[in-house]
């Protein structure tokens, strides 16, 4: 009937030991940036009453944990699949991009409800402490946001490392503003809000983290693929007669697989089929892990034109080569 199973191995997903040697060298960096300067403004966050301050900390904390579960990770993924581990560990970094999301979301209610308290009832805040805080903050997020952006972004880790410190930039621009507000004008409520501004930052971080790792967690389509585009013009190729089972999703980031089972014409050459479906699927949709069912047609399938005629128990929608369009 054909080769029952084809599989693609041009993966792609990787980028090699020495590029992976390189990003860990840049997330070690911004991590030794970040941890340091966390620990002063926490002292210095304490003594101006400033729950501004005190919230970028937090939200530092967060960065330093998101880099540390992305190096960790990325030393987890890199060992060979094994045992019962067929894909390996690769999604040990989806599970701290999940794990890192939901404490950004829990941390950023907290600083929701002390921000509101204090807008409620505001402490005395020493403006002067903030503004140069918020500066020195400004000037070591830049030099961190420097350094994760030359590391391989396209993992969901690294991205998430950079995001949390790109937020965490613009929340000292806020802190800063809040700290001259107090400083020139003595309203210590701009403490609160510059909080409430931190806290939203978080949020959003936190939800696009859980979000995204969810959809992996998941085994949904890689975001913005559309696995019916990509059943109908699998159908299109010549000889198909019909697409049917077809599954996509992604290991980790980066790392999307699919599998199908195509029905090509009685006497077609299968394999001719197989490699061109690997091809239309690895150069418009970057799909380098294909696992292809290719049979043929069944004369009754031809006659009826139903997947249950060579499927008993077929997945999803099945998509047919109908040359006339309609």
């Amino acid at each position: 009937m054909g080769e029952r199973a084809g599989h693609g191995h041009g993966h792609g997903h990787g980028h090699g030991a020495v590029a992976a040697e390189a990003d860990r060298r840049y997330l070690t960096g911004a991590l030794a940036l970040i941890v340091g300067f966390m620990a002063v403004e926490v002292v210095i966050g304490f003594l101006a009453r400033s729950l501004a301050l005190v919230s970028d900390a937090g939200h530092m904390l967060t960065d330093a944990i998101a880099i540390v579960f992305a190096l960790v990770a990325m030393r987890i993924a890199q060992r060979p699949p094994q045992g019962g581990f067929t894909y390996g560990l690769k999604r040990a970094e989806i599970i701290s991009a999940q794990i890192n999301g939901i404490t950004l979301l829990l941390l950023s209610a907290y600083f929701i409800y002390e921000g509101v308290g204090r807008l409620i009832a505001p402490p005395v805040v020493q403006g002067a402490f903030v503004v140069a805080t918020g500066v020195a903050g400004i000037a070591v997020n830049l030099a961190a946001t420097w350094l994760l952006s030359k590391a391989n972004r396209t993992s969901l880790n690294v991205e998430g490392a950079f995001q949390h410190i790109l937020s965490d930039l613009y929340a000292f621009v806020a802190t800063t503003i809040a700290g001259l507000v107090i400083w020139l004008t003595g309203w210590n409520r701009a403490d609160a809000l510059a909080a409430l501004v931190v806290a939203g930052l978080m949020l959003k971080a936190g939800w696009g983290l859980v979000r995204d790792s969810g959809r992996v967690f998941m085994e949904a389509a890689p975001a913005g693929m559309n696995p019916a585009e990509i059943g109908r013009k699998t159908a299109a190729l010549e000889h198909v007669v019909e697409v049917h089972d077809l599954h996509i999703w992604e290991v980790t980031s980066g790392y999307a697989a699919l599998s199908a089972h195509i029905l090509v014409a009685p006497g077609a050459d299968c394999h001719a089929v197989r490699v061109a479906a690997e091809r239309l699927v690895r150069d418009e949709y970057d799909i380098g892990h294909t696992t292809l069912q290719v049979d043929h047609a069944t004369p009754e399938l031809l006659t009826i034109g139903q997947a249950e005629a060579h499927c008993a128990d077929p997945h999803g929608p099945a998509h047919r080569n109908d040359p006339s369009g309609s």
